[in-house]
């Protein structure tokens, strides 16, 4: 019975040395979302780019707000369309690298498939960005650019039941982390919508999370996205 204990108290160690810094298991078993990315030629055409729902709701009860995202790539760019309707936007940053996850702020994380480290773009009502690259949420660069409402083409319009942001990733940008990177193949991500300071506080994500607490730096949890010809 004692060598029984012993295995089982052993067992119990390395199931908790499986687990990550964030407190989440290495390998979730719950379903992952997919979406393909279309390639267009010239300036999207949203009519026909397919959405994406951002409707797991995550840790606080329902709302009532919602998201939705698409996305598309030419040769030489990514192109991001993210959208929420939300009755009481909050728009207050307006710094770069300022904490926009405390506005209403749509987010999409992404990552080079087995590659360690990802990109987190954090974008409120405003246009600013928070913008930042690492392997975990307590091992982050931020990326600092002066000109990011240029660089990334950023424009935000107000709708009639939220807000919507557009914005375009280079290629080069990408580069500048992987020289040799191609828009081929799949990537890792999840989109996310949040408020911590909003009239209605609330965290939402496209592909769900499992962890007790609030985190969205969980790539672990990240669905795919693949990239057609």
């Amino acid at each position: 019975m004692k060598k029984i204990r012993f295995a089982l108290f052993v067992l119990s160690l390395l199931t908790t040395a499986t687990f990550l810094e964030n407190g989440s298991a290495a390998e979730p078993q719950m379903k992952k979302e997919s979406y393909t990315i279309v390639k267009t030629d010239a300036t999207p055409d949203w009519s026909k780019v397919p959405v994406l729902q951002i409707d797991n709701v995550q840790w606080l009860d329902d709302v009532g707000i919602r998201a939705r995202g698409q996305l598309c790539y030419s040769d030489e760019a990514l192109f991001v369309r993210l959208s929420a309707v939300e009755k009481d936007v909050r728009a207050e940053h307006t710094a770069p690298l300022s904490p926009v996850c405390e506005d209403s702020c749509l987010e999409f994380f992404f990552k080079i498939v087995d590659a360690p480290s990802y990109f987190n773009f954090e974008i409120n009502p405003n246009g600013c960005l928070c913008l930042q690259f690492g392997p975990y949420r307590s091992d982050r660069i931020d990326v600092v650019k002066s000109n990011a409402k240029e660089y990334f083409d950023i424009h935000v319009n107000r709708t009639t039941d939220g807000w919507e942001v557009f914005y375009t990733i280079p290629l080069k940008f990408i580069r500048l982390f992987y020289p040799d990177y191609q828009f081929k193949g799949e990537l890792a991500a999840n989109f996310y919508k949040c408020g911590d300071k909003t009239a209605k506080k609330h965290y939402l994500s496209w592909s769900p999370i499992d962890l007790q607490s609030p985190n969205f730096h969980c790539p672990e949890y990240f669905g795919t996205i693949t990239f057609a010809p």
